[in-house]
């Protein structure tokens, strides 16, 4: 039907080439942008999905640093521990040599003046090791001294507590009694000179309460190691799920160019094909001017 009022398909055609531009207009801010989805329009699942992803691997990334950080301090710890075990080692040489009869006097006196700057060193050691200017090591007000809560995860229930407060404990009060010198309840060395190795029978018996503190070192060296292991397997379990996770909001949220572009091509040619029979459309109209002539 010819009509002036109503040229259907021009109408068909105006909608036609309205549907095409707002595919367009999707496809070009996809390809600009490069992610798939730009407003919750676009996919609203889809986006409430790769929100709570996003919020997961945001979490872990930062537990993941979290443990990096937990195994500095107690590789610090042990590195200061190594140290202990190399002066206990050294004042047990000290003992040994002084129980020997053929140690004089002067010999053991001088003995001790080496011993108690070795208590002096472990004071200074077990007081002064910090991480982040918090002490470690403290008898009582160290950060080993409590337990330790390492936030290993995005959630709140995910924690590694560590306690190593009987192992510290047990280094401080071994430690004392195998040196006089050394305050085993404040880990600080007393300025006076001891008797540990001083005399034959004296450093006799220090040998052994050496050796003691020895062992209880290597035990907390020892719980150290393998919570910093535990961590470290944490730490590549984290890198483990986040990559795979950040790989699910990818497929979610990015745009896929090889796809998009085709479907950009599309409607452009699709967008012309509409105008020019816009055009044609439109033109109908002229017809009705051949009838009333």
């Amino acid at each position: 039907m010819l009509s002036l009022h109503t040229n259907n398909a021009a109408l068909s055609a105006q909608n036609s080439i309205s549907r095409t531009q707002t595919h367009l207009s999707t496809s070009m801010t996809r390809l600009s942008t490069g992610f798939r989805i730009n407003s919750a329009m676009d996919d609203a699942a889809g986006l409430q999905i790769a929100t709570r992803l996003k919020v997961q691997t945001s979490g872990m990334s930062v537990a993941m640093r979290n443990t990096q950080n937990s195994i500095s301090l107690m590789q610090t710890a042990e590195g200061s521990l190594d140290e202990v075990t190399s002066i206990l080692n050294r004042m047990k040489d000290l003992a040994t040599q002084s129980a020997d009869g053929s140690s004089t006097d002067d010999d053991r006196t001088a003995m001790q003046a080496e011993y108690d700057s070795l208590i002096s060193e472990l004071s200074n050691i077990t007081t002064n090791t910090k991480f982040g200017g918090t002490a470690l090591l403290t008898n009582g007000t160290g950060k080993m001294a409590a337990t330790i809560d390492f936030q290993i995860g995005a959630d709140g229930a995910e924690k590694l507590t560590a306690d190593f407060t009987a192992e510290l404990t047990a280094l401080h009060t071994d430690i004392g009694a195998a040196a006089v010198g050394y305050d085993g309840a404040t880990g600080v060395a007393v300025a006076a000179q001891g008797t540990d190795v001083l005399t034959a029978g004296a450093a006799n018996g220090s040998i052994n309460l050496l050796t003691t503190a020895i062992d209880t070192v290597s035990a907390l060296r020892s719980k150290l190691g393998a919570v910093s292991n535990r961590l470290d397997h944490v730490y590549n379990n984290l890198s483990n799920i986040s990559t795979n996770t950040k790989n699910a909001t990818g497929r979610i949220m990015d745009t896929d160019f090889a796809s998009e572009s085709a479907s950009m091509t599309a409607s452009q040619m699709l967008l012309q094909a509409g105008t020019a029979m816009l055009k044609q459309s439109n033109s109908q109209s002229s017809l009705v001017l051949s009838l009333l002539q």
